[in-house]
């Protein structure tokens, strides 16, 4: 006798359209197909788990859609603290740290954004906002010097519409950009916003679309966003016909606190590449880098007598960052 067939309760692979996840807020996110098309879709489940920047399989439900299945993520940019986790991106290719000489950035904030993109092994880049404000934009410039000498890429610019600069930086910075997938993140008022409106013509104009279909008609405004560059993709020589990846920025909104509990103590080290290139000599395998005897990490930091590859300041984030990432353990 043969048993009745079963129908699947779960739709199968096959019959899912692939989608690129493009604004997130609360239960709804948008979800743009490769056609361009964008709708509104709704994760299955009780816990919205998609991010901006996510692959993902979708089905139509209704007049909107419904997401059936995450791809496999190649990074997830995040920061945690004592309360909760907050997703910023996944599947990125830069992040870029928009900080500005005035008023003074904080180094820590910077040293954590930094130490999170590390951790997912995303390049960062840092971008210096204000050159054309000599004397605090000097003295900003030689507080980025330690980051400079480890390797990242630390851009010049100014957003001032009345800038005096003849350089305002933003053309090479955009080379760096160009065919990726950047993450724009900074602290409210360093100039995230000027920046994307400068680069993605009408976008005040697409956040208040998206703002008004995730949200029915209410005032609020998605926590984060994708933009394509028209003007990047359109420089270049080759056009999307030629298979070139398209630039994408995302906007992400302002904070005043990274924290970092997501990752451990003893991994800290190596998400810090000015510590992490002495790993490896010092006289004891579990070393701090912080008070042992035969610390290579410590031989290297800066002092009157001994000039060192290690700041000082550095050095003091990482010491205050082990302290924090240890504690919030027990």
């Amino acid at each position: 006798m043969n048993k009745p067939k079963t129908r699947s309760a779960l739709p199968q692979a096959h019959d899912l359209e692939p989608g690129l996840v493009v604004a997130t807020y609360g239960r709804h996110c948008l979800v743009e197909t490769p056609e361009g098309r964008r709708l509104i879709c709704h994760p299955r489940g009780k816990k919205n788990q998609v991010v901006v920047g996510d692959q993902v399989l979708w089905q139509i439900a209704g007049d909107e859609g419904s997401i059936e299945k995450l791809q496999e993520r190649r990074n997830l940019f995040y920061r945690q603290d004592e309360i909760r986790t907050k997703s910023f991106a996944a599947n990125l290719d830069r992040v870029l740290i928009l900080i500005a000489a005035d008023p003074e950035y904080s180094e820590s904030q910077l040293s954590r954004a930094l130490v999170a993109a590390e951790a997912e092994r995303i390049t960062p880049i840092i971008a210096l906002n204000k050159s054309d404000l000599a004397q605090p934009f000097a003295q900003a410039w030689e507080r980025l010097a330690p980051y400079r000498a480890m390797g990242y890429s630390v851009m010049p610019i100014s957003l001032s519409p009345r800038s005096p600069v003849a350089d305002d930086g933003v053309t090479a910075l955009c080379k760096h950009l160009q065919g990726l997938t950047t993450l724009v993140l900074g602290p409210s008022g360093s100039g995230k916003s000027t920046l994307i409106n400068r680069l993605v013509p009408g976008a005040l104009v697409e956040t208040g679309e998206i703002s008004l279909a995730l949200n029915s008609g209410k005032h609020t405004t998605t926590s984060t966003r994708w933009y394509w560059v028209p003007a990047l993709d359109a420089s270049t020589e080759m056009g999307a016909e030629t298979g070139a990846a398209r630039t994408a920025l995302i906007d992400s909104p302002g904070f005043q606190e990274f924290g970092l509990h997501h990752i451990e103590p003893t991994r800290l080290a190596d998400c810090m590449p000015d510590l992490r290139q002495h790993l490896g000599g010092c006289k004891f395998y579990n070393c701090t880098h912080l008070h042992e005897p035969g610390c290579a990490v410590l031989a290297q930091v800066e002092t009157e007598q001994h000039p060192g590859t290690i700041s000082v300041r550095r050095h003091r984030i990482y010491a205050q960052l082990f302290e924090e990432l240890g504690q919030q353990r027990w």
